[in-house]
């Protein structure tokens, strides 16, 4: 308390001096709040040599990591992912004994032979040229700093290891099942995020990432007949060929190529090679140029698919730069590889043997996440649902859009995977762990259809104006950075003016349900009625005994204003009150709630009478 009354009385006097000598400007600032958010930053330059006969390759690491917390660091984490890769690791174990495992995954890990595994062994590690001692814990690397890591210090660590990559299984690996040799994701040492939350150490069990954000340097050696693509801008064209922009390719006698990449300001970074990749390009007017690779292999239907998918990945581009927010880097790839499709740093890696309609799709919802996710880095972890929910939601008004599709809300078929959900005694809330789920069906549901309904309702709640300026402002202020929930309602918040603490804590937070119900109906009086305990403003249209209809619209009181409308606006509606009884101007035939079908109100026989 001492110090506190200290600091006042130095800080008016400090104000008063400065004051006197007309520094008014100096007033201003010491008034002005700061922003107290920070973030770490990282530089890796990578040096790898791989065979592409054994899957096995040795890695040299230079990682520049600058401390940007206001906290002395006295140890670090590594992810070391191929490791998961194992019999009877954490993600082997997790597999074998959840109700309902990934397809993908099921007991594969356990029946994989020595020659077949993951693995990432450091065998040195420095601190600023101070051997440090490590334990490799599963897919953890702890390290023990030789000395800590003051605020804002630099430090260099130097690290020399070797790996393998594991057949693939999961996003990762080599020869997967469309017969792309090498998918490398997650295959690098990987330093765990540190933020105000402390360390994310996470074993790599099931769910997706977190990471640091700063600048990849890479240089990769394979054989000379494999193309490669992935994260960053290729330096060397002229050395490798293989459709690049390219005047002429140096002769080299030996039977290896190294392909430099350079990957600013990303947090991850992944590439994919095959012999057989064709590499074609195409270049979005004032955006990017986007690189496609595919194999000469698949059919010539399917190849067909990947040149008709091309102008429509432009379109795409387009499409979410305009309703986000620029893409800002000078390349995307659109890559045939991994298990499915999954987000990385400039690039995505998809299976490749898809219908034109899939395939389109998938390249819409990948691409997507290079707003909603590479560049809005949420915690993938622990907030699932804003990465694959807000871009299941652009995502799909996206193929809305370049497929003219003309659906009234193309996010419709999310909201019944939500209703299933709810109804199904599965839920549990967004705060979940992703790793935390019971079921894996019940991850995906509450992430995908449930995270793309909250972006979804939050129109009916604030209106779609207002949310179509949400999103573009959480980018505006949250690119490059790690946003929370709560970070992006407060967006919300100051856009539209409203109160929403209420909506982040019900449908994120607990699982509350939505359900409101016309109780009766007499004469021109109408009783609605609350069941759910998620509060909701709500939309009412009425049609009256003569056949005229009018929209009504009852706030919610605890959100302290309105949404902008036309309908005509009756008096709040506090949460606690279960019903709502109000007077109509003409007698009442039929009254419906939420006509949009926006609110995601799970017994919708009810709001109807």
């Amino acid at each position: 308390m001492k110090y506190f009354l200290f600091t006042l009385i130095f800080s008016a006097l400090f104000i008063a001096c400065n004051t006197s000598k007309g520094a008014i400007a100096n007033t201003t600032l010491l008034a002005k709040p700061t922003s107290t958010y920070w973030q770490q930053h990282v530089d890796y330059k990578m040096d790898i040599n791989l065979d592409v006969n054994t899957y096995k390759y040795t890695g040299k690491q230079e990682l520049v990591y600058t401390n940007n917390s206001p906290e002395v660091l006295r140890k670090v984490f590594y992810h070391l992912y191929f490791n998961a890769f194992q019999p009877n690791s954490e993600m082997d174990i997790r597999s074998r004994t959840i109700t309902d495992p990934d397809k993908r995954v099921g007991d594969r890990i356990q029946k994989l032979q020595p020659h077949e595994i993951g693995y990432i062994h450091v065998n040195h590690l420095t601190q600023n040229g101070v051997a440090l001692d490590y334990e490799t814990v599963g897919t953890i690397l702890e390290v023990v700093l030789a000395s800590p890591i003051q605020p804002g210090e630099k430090v260099t660590f130097a690290m020399d290891f070797d790996a393998q990559v594991p057949l693939q299984i999961r996003r990762s690996g080599r020869n997967n099942k469309e017969g792309v040799a090498l998918s490398m994701t997650q295959w690098y040492p990987k330093l765990a995020e540190y933020d105000f939350e402390g360390w994310h150490a996470d074993p790599y069990i099931g769910r997706e990432f977190h990471g640091v954000w700063g600048n990849f340097d890479v240089k990769l050696t394979l054989d000379k007949n494999y193309v490669v693509g992935g994260s960053g801008y290729l330096q060397n064209p002229n050395d490798v060929g293989h459709g690049y922009e390219t005047s002429k390719v140096i002769p080299t006698n030996s039977d290896k190529l190294t392909w430099h990449f350079k990957a600013p300001n990303v947090h991850d970074f992944t590439w994919a090679a095959d012999p057989d990749y064709i590499h074609d390009t195409a270049k979005v007017t004032n955006g990017p140029t986007l690189h496609f690779f595919y194999k000469n292999t698949l059919s010539k239907e399917k190849i067909q698919f990947w040149k008709k998918m091309q102008p429509k990945a432009v379109e795409l581009m387009k499409y979410f730069s305009k309703h986000i927010g620029a893409y800002p880097y000078e390349q995307y790839s659109i890559i045939q590889g991994g298990d499915g499709g999954m987000e990385y740093a400039m690039c995505t890696l998809i299976t490749g043997k898809r219908s034109y309609g899939s395939l389109v799709g998938v390249t819409a919802h990948e691409m997507a996440h290079s707003w909603f996710q590479f560049l809005l880095a949420t915690n993938e972890s622990k907030h699932a649902w804003m990465d694959e929910g807000f871009t299941s939601y652009i995502s799909d008004w996206a193929m809305n859009s370049i497929f003219n599709e003309n659906k009234i809300n193309p996010t419709s078929g999310a909201y019944d995977g939500y209703y299933y959900l709810a109804k199904s005694g599965k839920e549990q809330p967004f705060t979940t762990h992703a790793d935390r789920f019971n079921y894996n069906q019940s991850y995906g549901i509450s992430a995908y259809n449930k995270g793309e309904v909250f972006m979804a309702q939050l129109a009916y709640v604030i209106g779609e104006a207002h949310l179509k300026k949400t999103i573009k402002q959480y980018f505006i202020d949250w690119a490059f950075k790690h946003p929370t929930p709560n970070d992006f309602i407060r967006v919300a918040e100051k856009v539209s003016g409203l109160e929403l603490d209420w909506y982040l804590t019900d449908f994120a937070q607990t699982t509350n349900t939505i359900d409101y119900a016309v109780k009766t109906i007499n004469g021109k009086t109408i009783t609605l009625e609350r069941i759910g305990l998620m509060p909701m403003p709500i939309d009412l249209e009425v049609t009256y005994r003569d056949g005229s209809t009018q929209s009504y619209y009852i706030p919610l009181q605890m959100m302290r204003g309105e949404k902008p409308t036309s309908a005509t606006q009756l008096k709040d509606w506090a949460w606690a009150h279960p019903t709502y009884t109000f007077e109509s101007k003409k007698v009442v035939k039929s009254v419906h709630i939420d006509p949009s079908g926006l609110m995601a109100d799970i017994d919708q026989k009810n709001n109807k009478k």
